[in-house]
């Protein structure tokens, strides 16, 4: 059975919206692969589904095998070998793994057009629960990474129990743990078991990635030592991406963790006049460095000798740009910053102090 041609269909929704520096929680293990309206292949035909097991007991970084017999047909005039893919999805149980695939499944007997296919399916302890047979397809790329639109055929077919155990456990610490802009940092990546949380004590291949190959193909592939511990450093660009932890199964990934780096909050804020009648409304341009769009800025006005006081507010533009508005309330010099709140994975900053003079 050919292996190595095999795309995975995604993995992890990454845990949406993590924007957390360090996480020891293991993400979902579900496609990422943004959905598509249903374009099943039809070239095929699926009569039945078979698993050789209606139970499996996994432990730690273990696979059980279970078998897989698809009975149908596949309409085609191309030669080479026709390999069919099952997916299943769980329908109960707590497992991160969201859904497993049975992939490149080969003929067994009959004809392409009238036969049987096997295969198995590798369950991992993260599968935990119970999961069902709810499509069928057939290709050996089956994360849309070919740029095709076609998605499994339905097909409501058995189910598998799972009784996962020790499974693996992610955590990641990033260093620094505030990154700079246009600065390279390092993921520490810790597998431990989260029955015990001690490290499993032998090396594990992890893909610790970032952007497109953390949904699509394979990422970069690293080591452990057997304190279950990889590093990578990342270049200055993937700050502004994705970043993620993958652990793959034979065609899906048993578990995975997403992040996004923390940045710093950095305002710059410019008034468009600096002498002004009293009351006169003066524009404050400024920017907030990254660009995080849709997120809060307040001029703050210095009353007395230490407190400062939110008199306007915007929001930033997707160009990293805002406004607010200043209005002298008194004749001499009032002195105004911009705030910049704590925001996703931007730390509060704020911008140089800045004067107006009223007259």
């Amino acid at each position: 059975m050919i292996t190595g041609g095999l795309k995975s269909k995604g993995w992890a929704a990454l845990a949406a919206g993590v924007s957390l520096v360090f996480a020891a929680v293991v993400a979902p293990a579900a496609s990422a692969v943004p959905e598509k309206l249903s374009s099943p292949d039809p070239n095929l035909t699926v009569t039945s589904v078979t698993l050789g097991r209606a139970a499996v007991a996994v432990s730690g970084l273990n696979t059980v095998a279970v078998p897989v017999t698809v009975a149908g047909g596949y309409k085609t005039t191309e030669s080479g070998t026709v390999f069919l893919n099952v997916f299943l999805d769980r329908t109960g149980g707590t497992g991160p793994a969201r859904y497993m695939v049975a992939a490149l499944l080969g003929p067994a007997s009959g004809t392409v057009q009238s036969g049987t296919w096997k295969g198995s399916l590798y369950v991992p302890s993260t599968a935990n629960g119970t999961f069902k047979v709810t499509g069928v397809m057939e290709g050996t790329i089956i994360d849309g990474s070919d740029g095709s639109m076609t998605t499994p055929t339905p097909f409501a077919g058995p189910s598998v129990a799972v009784t996962g155990s020790h499974l693996p456990r992610i955590g990641v610490s990033i260093i620094p743990k505030v990154v700079p802009f246009g600065s390279a940092y390092k993921a520490r990546v810790a597998i431990t078991d989260s029955a015990t949380g001690k490290a499993y004590g032998s090396r594990i291949s992890v893909q610790i990635t970032w952007d497109n190959l953390c949904v699509e193909h394979d990422g970069d592939r690293y080591l452990t030592n057997t304190a279950g511990i990889a590093e990578r450093v990342y270049p200055a660009a993937a700050g502004d991406a994705l970043n993620c932890v993958r652990l793959r199964g034979r065609a899906f990934d048993t578990a995975g963790l997403g992040w996004s780096v923390s940045r710093p909050g950095i305002v710059g804020a410019t008034p468009s006049r600096t002498s002004v009648p009293v009351g006169t409304i003066v524009p404050v341009n400024g920017t907030v460095a990254g660009a995080p769009s849709t997120c809060a800025v307040v001029l703050q006005r210095l009353t007395g000798a230490t407190a400062w006081r939110g008199v306007s507010q915007d929001v930033v533009r997707q160009s990293g740009r805002f406004t607010v508005l200043a209005q002298p309330p008194y004749v001499g010099n009032v002195i105004y910053r911009v705030y910049f709140p704590t925001c996703g994975r931007f730390q509060a900053g704020y911008s140089k102090s800045f004067v107006i003079r009223g007259s």
